[in-house]
């Protein structure tokens, strides 16, 4: 037994811990939306509450796991996994803040199997270098709004995949279980162009804050290396479809499209340089 509880203590474990807590939530929620009655899944208040504390404790043990294992010797450490963790830890953070403001309780069961995956990657993808330069204010504030864009852009892309599903329902006798828990069509509609409309001034504040700053945080002028010129891809796609929804009326089909090739880009233009370079390569 002290030896559980001191592995536990370490970032592995504590990864360990919060995979299991969100996959046990998981597993309930998809229970409850996917094989009950509408009438069995609407939980109680004092249900309701203690799930959303749940979440916040998990939340809270994977925040320090990732500060465990990403800070060490006053250095910043963040490999592939710690990356989509961090994604995912936002994702889900985003998604327990606008639950008290959205009926977002049947959209919990989609993004909690990702954020258990999400916990489990850390330990075994380890960057093995540390990252220059982070003790910079220009660094730390060009990472953080980077993140914070990927994890609305993947809160957006999960959205328009059920917006889709929903679509396609429409018009049969009746929507599958879990589909029926799930916000109107108009409401998460909505909702998607108002974390697009997040994402992308925060994918502009990257953009911008790597261009000015670039020279002070990676001490050379700006390059147009590929993750630039994805993450360029990527903007000119969500303006478009900003433009196009304000101009045109843009909806439907055409935001699913236009948000997935968006956020298609922006995965190319980071993470898929992360595979690249630490997984292939073996530069980690």
């Amino acid at each position: 037994m002290p030896v559980i509880l001191t592995y536990l203590t370490t970032a592995p474990g504590l990864f360990f811990l919060s995979a299991s807590l969100y996959s046990i939530i998981a597993l309930y929620l998809w229970q409850r939306q996917w094989t009950s009655s509408i009438a069995q899944f609407r939980p109680q208040p004092s249900h309701d509450r203690l799930l959303q504390f749940t979440i916040a404790t998990t939340l809270l043990i994977h925040a320090v796991a990732l500060y465990k294992h990403m800070f060490f010797d006053g250095l910043l450490y963040i490999g592939l996994g710690d990356s989509i963790s961090v994604i995912l830890w936002l994702t889900v953070m985003i998604y327990w803040l606008g639950h008290w403001f959205y009926p977002l309780l049947g959209l919990h069961s989609l993004v909690l199997p990702f954020a258990a995956m999400s916990a489990a990657l850390p330990p075994f993808l380890a960057p093995t270098r540390a990252i220059e330069n982070t003790e910079l204010w220009a660094f730390k504030l060009h990472l953080l709004i980077a993140m914070l864009a990927y994890s609305l852009f993947t809160i957006a892309s999960l959205h328009v995949l059920l917006m889709r599903m929903l679509q396609r329902h429409l018009h049969r006798p009746a929507l599958p279980i879990g589909l029926r828990h799930l916000p109107p069509l108009l409401t998460m509609e909505a909702l998607l162009f108002k974390m697009i409309w997040a994402g992308f001034i925060c994918l502009t504040l990257t953009l911008m804050s790597g261009i000015i700053f670039s020279e002070e945080i990676f001490h050379k002028a700006v390059q147009f290396n590929h993750k630039t010129v994805f993450g360029i891809f990527s903007w000119m796609v969500f303006a478009t479809l900003l433009i196009g929804r304000h101009r045109y009326g843009w909806r439907g089909r055409i935001a699913i499209r236009w948000t997935l090739i968006g956020f298609l880009f922006l995965v190319l233009a980071y993470l898929g340089s992360k595979f690249v370079i630490e997984i292939l390569l073996g530069r980690g």
